[in-house]
């Protein structure tokens, strides 16, 4: 089992988050301890997003924009599918802003729907996520 950056890696349909991640400076965090979990956007949910967008937020004048938006996929704690499964939670996430969690119709995440859950890493749990979680303020 490896950690949630070489678990991403390793998936080959998280690129766009990989390169995000390590433009945001983050490799090291989600490599740390945890444990974490992780709403993974797949690469197809940042092709959602409008042309130009992803190139953008990882210029290195933006990073502190791409670290807010990435740090809000993230809880600083392990929360598996079935801990939500017929529930409504609002969990913090990193970046201090809370998450909108619906679980009572497969899950939903601020918007998002968890097509893939429970993908278990050394240091937390990763699901994937259709679209990407943008910060509301």
């Amino acid at each position: 089992m490896h950690d949630i950056v070489d678990t991403a890696v390793a998936a080959g349909s998280f690129k766009t988050l990989v390169a995000a991640v390590t433009a945001a400076g983050l490799v090291d965090t989600l490599k740390g301890d945890g444990p974490f979990t992780v709403f993974a956007p797949s690469d197809d949910a940042f092709a959602k997003l409008p042309a130009g967008t992803v190139e953008d937020l990882v210029k290195p004048e933006n990073k502190p924009k791409l670290t807010k938006i990435l740090t809000l996929h993230v809880i600083p704690a392990k929360v598996m599918a079935a801990d939500v499964a017929g529930k409504k939670m609002s969990p913090a996430s990193v970046s201090g802003e809370t998450l909108d969690v619906d679980g009572s119709n497969g899950v939903m995440v601020s918007g998002a729907k968890v097509t893939s859950a429970d993908i278990e890493c050394t240091n937390g749990v990763i699901h994937v996520i259709d679209t990407v979680i943008m910060p509301k303020g």
